[in-house]
C-alpha cells in the first residue's frame, strides 16, 4: 500500500502540471474574413459575415451547446437564463434571469433589457430596426412582460415547441435598453466574452476580452482578430503562412481545402454540410417573368448535378427547402423528392420540357431575353451564378453577371430591386418555423420573390403547433413539396464548406447543421 500510494503521489504530481495547462490563457486568436459587413448589428442582418464575428460580443437567453456538431431541441443550454418553465397551455414560457451580469458598459443586465430587446424585435419599441429580418421568426409572439428585474415571460397566440429553439440561434442575442439600434451597428455593447475594440471597414475586426464576463475564468483568449480578405486564394495563402489561426469558417470549397492539407499537413481542416442552399431568385412583378411558364422553364432547366459536380466534387446535396438527412433534421426523404418536376434524374428530359414551353410562348435562337442575373460579390455566390447563366442559355435567356456587394446585398433584393437572382439562403436554425416564416410567409421581409400562398401559410401554422414530432415531420414535407413544385425559390443545391485551422487552436468546434450559432468562443484557446 505504501509503495502505491508513493507510486500515485509521484503520478498526481506529474498530471498536476498537464491538467493545469489543459486550457491555456492569452493570447490572439487570428482569423480571415471573406467580407465587409454592413453593419455589427445581429438583429438587422442575414448573414455569418456578421454572425460570426460578432456572436462572441453577446449572449442569448438559452443558446446551443458550442460543442454538440447537430443543433437539435435537446442540445439547448442556458445562457442569461438560468431556467424556463412553460405554462399548462403552451403559451407562456417564463424565464429565470442569471443576476450579477453586466453589460460591457457597466450597466446591469436586467429583464427590462429582454423586454426592450422583444420589442424592437415586434416593431413595438418607438426607435426601430433598419431591417428586422426576425420579425418572421416571432410572429407568433403577442409580447414579453417581466416580473421584477430577473424574469420575463413570453407569451404567446399560440402553442409553439420551437420557440426555444428560435431563441438558441446566434441570430436571437440581447440588446440593451440604454444603446439606440443605431449605435449597436457600428459600436454594439454586449454581456457577452468579449467586447468590441474596433471596427475598419473593408480591413478588420477586432475583439477584447471582457474582464467582467458573467462566466468565471471565461474567457481564455485576450483578443479575436478578424482580417478582410475578400480574395479565397489570398486568404488560404495568407494562413498557410503562419499569418492566421483560422480560416473564416465555412468558406474553403473542398479543392481548397485539399490545397491547405497539400501545403500545411499539420492544418486541422473539416468539411461540412453548412444548412446553406444555393437558390434562384426570380422577380414574380416583372415582366416576362411575371409569367409562371417562364419561370418554371427556368426551373426544369436547372442540371443540379452539374452544379454539384462543378462546385463541389460531388459533395453537396440536393434537397428541398429544409436540409436533407442526416445531418439535417427535417429534410425530404429522397423517394419524395425525385417526384418534384426538375429534381428527377432525366436532365435532359427535363431541359427538352423546358424549351418546349419558351417555344410555345414563342421565344428562340431568333428571340432571345436579356437579363441582369445579379449576386452577392463573394466567391460563394459568384461561382454558381455563372453557372447559372450558362444554364439559362439552353432556354434562350442571356445573363449578364451583376455583382453586388455584401453591404447592400440583402437590402437590395428585400426591396425587390432585382430581376434575376442566385442567392445563398443560410438557416439561422434547423427548423421549420425559421425557414418558412422568414422566407416563405406572404410578406415576410425576406421573401426575396415574393411568393404568397395563404392556404400553405395556414398550413406552415399548424405544423408550428403540432407537438408529435413524426406528425409534425410529415406535414413539413408536404409544405416543401409544394413549396418546390410552386418554384416558390427553387433549391439549386444545399452547399458544404470548409474550415481550417493551426494545431494550436483548441476546443473549436464546427456545427454540421448551421453555421450561425456556433462562435460564442468563450472557451476556445491556443496552446502556447
Amino acid at each position: 500500500m505504501r509503495i502505491l500510494s508513493a507510486l500515485f503521489g509521484a503520478t498526481l504530481a506529474f498530471m498536476i502540471p498537464e491538467m493545469a495547462a489543459a486550457q491555456q490563457s492569452g493570447g490572439t486568436l487570428r482569423l480571415t474574413h471573406r467580407d465587409s459587413p454592413a453593419s455589427l448589428s445581429i438583429h438587422e442582418e442575414g448573414t455569418n459575415s456578421v454572425t460570426t464575428p460578432m456572436m462572441p460580443v453577446f449572449n442569448n437567453l438559452v443558446m446551443y451547446d458550442q460543442h454538440k456538431r447537430q443543433n437539435s431541441l435537446d442540445t439547448i443550454v442556458p445562457e442569461l437564463a438560468t431556467s424556463w418553465s412553460w405554462s399548462a397551455d403552451k403559451t407562456k414560457l417564463t424565464f429565470k434571469l442569471r443576476e450579477g451580469v453586466k453589460w460591457h458598459d457597466g450597466k446591469p443586465f436586467t429583464a427590462a433589457d429582454v423586454k426592450c430587446t422583444f420589442d424592437l424585435l415586434l416593431g413595438k419599441a418607438k426607435d426601430k430596426f433598419r431591417l428586422n429580418f426576425r420579425a418572421g421568426w416571432y410572429t407568433n409572439v403577442e409580447d414579453l412582460t417581466t416580473s421584477g428585474t430577473h424574469e420575463a415571460t413570453l407569451h404567446l397566440k399560440r402553442p409553439q415547441p420551437s420557440i426555444l429553439a428560435l431563441l438558441a440561434s446566434g441570430y436571437s442575442p440581447m440588446y440593451p435598453c440604454h444603446v439606440p439600434p443605431a449605435t449597436m451597428r457600428t459600436t454594439p455593447v454586449g454581456t457577452g466574452p468579449f467586447k468590441l475594440a474596433e471596427f475598419k471597414r473593408n480591413e478588420t475586426i477586432r475583439l477584447v476580452k471582457n474582464p467582467d464576463y458573467w462566466k468565471k475564468g471565461l474567457p481564455y483568449l485576450d483578443a479575436i482578430e478578424y482580417t478582410i480578405i475578400p480574395n479565397r486564394s489570398t486568404a488560404l495563402l495568407s494562413f498557410v503562412s503562419g499569418r492566421f489561426d483560422v480560416t473564416f469558417p465555412f468558406e474553403m470549397t473542398i479543392p481548397l481545402v485539399r490545397d491547405i492539407k497539400t501545403q500545411m499537413p499539420t492544418a486541422v481542416c473539416e468539411v461540412v454540410t453548412t444548412n446553406v442552399s444555393t437558390n434562384l431568385v426570380v422577380n414574380r412583378d416583372t415582366a416576362p417573368f411575371d409569367n409562371a411558364d417562364i419561370r418554371r422553364a427556368m426551373a426544369l432547366t436547372l442540371d443540379r448535378k452539374a452544379y454539384v459536380n462543378i462546385l463541389s466534387e460531388g459533395q453537396n446535396s440536393t434537397g428541398g427547402a429544409m436540409l436533407p438527412g442526416p445531418e439535417g433534421v427535417w429534410g425530404m426523404p429522397k423517394e419524395i423528392l425525385e417526384t418534384i418536376p426538375g429534381f428527377g434524374a432525366d436532365v435532359e428530359k427535363n431541359k427538352a420540357e423546358a424549351q418546349a414551353i419558351m417555344q410555345k410562348l414563342g421565344y428562340g435562337p431568333d428571340k432571345r431575353i436579356s437579363v441582369k442575373v445579379s449576386t452577392r460579390n463573394i466567391a460563394s455566390y459568384r461561382d454558381p451564378a455563372v453557372i447559372l447563366i450558362d444554364q439559362l442559355k439552353n432556354i434562350y435567356i442571356d445573363g449578364e453577371l451583376d455583382v453586388v456587394e455584401t453591404a447592400i446585398w440583402h437590402a437590395k433584393i428585400a426591396r425587390k430591386d432585382y430581376i434575376v437572382g442566385l442567392n445563398l439562403t443560410g438557416s439561422g436554425v434547423d427548423d421549420p418555423d425559421q425557414q418558412f416564416f422568414e422566407n416563405y410567409a406572404c410578406g415576410s421581409q425576406r421573401n426575396y420573390t415574393n411568393y404568397c400562398n395563404q392556404e400553405l401559410d395556414a398550413l406552415v401554422v399548424k405544423q408550428s403547433s403540432e407537438a408529435d414530432l413524426e406528425a409534425r415531420k410529415k406535414m413539413v414535407w408536404e409544405i416543401d413539396r409544394r413549396l418546390q413544385e410552386d418554384l416558390a425559390r427553387p433549391i439549386i443545391m444545399h452547399n458544404r464548406g470548409g474550415t481550417c485551422w493551426t494545431p494550436k487552436v483548441k476546443n473549436l468546434s464546427m456545427m454540421v447543421n448551421s453555421i450561425y450559432n456556433g462562435f460564442r468562443m468563450e472557451d476556445v484557446w491556443l496552446e502556447k
